[in-house]
């Protein structure tokens, strides 16, 4: 007895006749007249999802996947009709082709049957022509009817915050809509975009689509034309509708003039310093961007989205990350070059290497704080849990650097000389390299090269006041 695979797809809960429990009954029935062993698990099921993508589809996509083992663990693909199983032609055809030529396993409309001879490769090709035709003009006729349901004052897209859809139009939610015209009230009075964005998630106030309001959020909320009784939709003009206005004219352009004219951050002019995109914040992973001349703080907080702060001075936390870097490099010594160029320090030219002898005093100054954690243990200081993490973390390292070593090991290129400048070969100390970027003697650019070419990340936890060091480099060691 032949083993059977079932594909279910529908696109909208409207159409009673393609519903998945129809098409399942349906499958069984043909299954089971045909001698057929459908299991439950081999029934595959993709509801409220067009047919147009296959990629877009889960259930189809583990269909195929499994159809792709070794041996294969059906025969067949049963489909009450072939545009369940696609209404794009080219993903039929793909697909089709390649459970046919490398798996063996056809696939077979009980509703369409085909006969065996020739002309079923038209029957078929003809099928998935129409098939396509349908989905394409349909897609066609629905936005020509919301464009014409739009231009009439109806409603085509979900209601924004402060509303609520009721029998095709909008009206006034009891609980948010008050808070829309306070919102323009509280902007007027000088409430910054972040101050709003607290304000409502203070509240345990969500947006429309149930996340924490976001400066983003507020200022779209601020600029909505919907609050004045007005349609809007994307490529065209708005239009009147039927539902009331929360906000009345003249304060709504006395904010969109406030906004307008409101000062922007020239992120893309600031100046390149030295931590730039490497320290990350414990409680969610982001980075910590400069929030002021001075400090930093995580950009998912800034924008709402983290609920630790992170703020740190930019210059304090410099100078023990640098501390922290000569007690674990000491004396190591690498070999770099660094651009001298006729006109200003490019500050993104730097390559680096690490001697093989550098490699053999890392690995002993692993293995040393490997054998200082343990003692700490012993002694109490740490407890199971830090001592574990401590250790799989060194051991980590340790498997990373390399039983054997080589002449000179390099770290990931970034070279980006341009024709004005020259490479200056330089090998020294750590210890000295770390004196350059305390004293500024390269520019914040190129220091923020070199402790890139060191350290993948560094997790800062505020709350516990200590930070993580990742290398990069140990990764280039083997």
């Amino acid at each position: 007895m032949k083993t059977a695979a079932a594909y279910i797809r529908v696109s909208t809960e409207d159409q009673i006749e393609y519903s998945p429990e129809s098409q399942r009954k349906k499958l069984l029935e043909y299954a089971a007249s045909h001698q057929l062993l459908l299991p439950k698990e081999l029934v595959f099921t993709d509801e409220g999802i067009s047919g147009r993508s296959a990629a877009k589809r889960p259930g189809f996509q583990k269909m195929i996947s499994m159809a792709k083992q070794t041996p294969r663990p059906f025969d067949l693909i049963l489909v009450w009709k072939f545009s369940r199983f696609a209404r794009s032609r080219q993903d039929s055809i793909f697909y089709k082709s390649l459970l046919r030529r490398d798996c063996g396993i056809e696939v077979i409309s009980i509703t369409e049957q085909l006969s065996s001879d020739p002309t079923s490769i038209l029957v078929e090709a003809l099928l998935e022509a129409m098939d396509e035709y349908y989905s394409i003009n349909l897609a066609q006729e629905v936005r020509r009817g919301m464009q014409e349901k739009y231009s009439r004052g109806g409603v085509v897209s979900p209601p924004p915050f402060g509303y609520l859809a009721r029998e095709g139009a909008f009206i006034p939610d009891p609980e948010t809509a008050p808070l829309v015209p306070e919102t323009f009230r509280r902007f007027l009075n000088g409430q910054t975009l972040r101050d709003l964005a607290d304000w409502f998630n203070q509240q345990g106030i969500l947006t429309k689509k149930g996340n924490p309001f976001t400066p983003r959020a507020v200022s779209y909320l601020l600029s909505n034309q919907v609050y004045l009784g007005l349609h809007c939709r994307k490529g065209c003009s708005p239009v009147p509708g039927t539902h009331p206005a929360l906000v009345d004219q003249e304060v709504f352009n006395q904010v969109q003039k406030k906004r307008n004219h409101a000062p922007r951050a020239a992120c893309e002019c600031r100046p390149p310093y030295s931590l730039k995109g490497l320290v990350r914040c414990s409680c969610c992973g982001s980075v910590l961007t400069r929030s002021s001349r001075n400090s930093l703080q995580c950009c998912r907080y800034s924008r709402g989205q983290c609920k630790e702060s992170h703020s740190v001075s930019i210059s304090v936390f410099r100078q023990v990350l640098l501390d922290a870097l000569e007690e674990d490099l000491g004396e190591i010594s690498f070999s770099f070059s660094i651009p001298i160029s006729k006109g200003r320090d490019s500050g993104q030219d730097f390559c680096g290497a690490v001697s093989s002898e550098a490699a053999k005093t890392l690995r002993r100054r692993l293995e040393k704080r490997l054998e200082r954690i343990r003692e700490a243990y012993e002694a109490g200081v740490d407890s199971l849990e830090e001592y574990r993490e401590k250790k799989q973390q060194l051991t980590t390292l340790l498997s990373l650097s390399p039983g054997h070593t080589e002449e000179c090991t390099s770290y990931p290129e970034i070279r980006q000389s341009s024709p004005e400048s020259h490479l200056v070969p330089v090998c020294l100390p750590a210890a000295r390299l770390l004196d350059w970027i305390r004293q500024d003697r390269i520019s914040p650019g190129l220091q923020n090269r070199i402790l890139k070419n060191l350290l993948a990340s560094v997790v800062f936890d505020r709350k516990e006041g200590t930070f993580r060091l990742i290398y990069r480099f140990t990764t280039a060691l083997g």
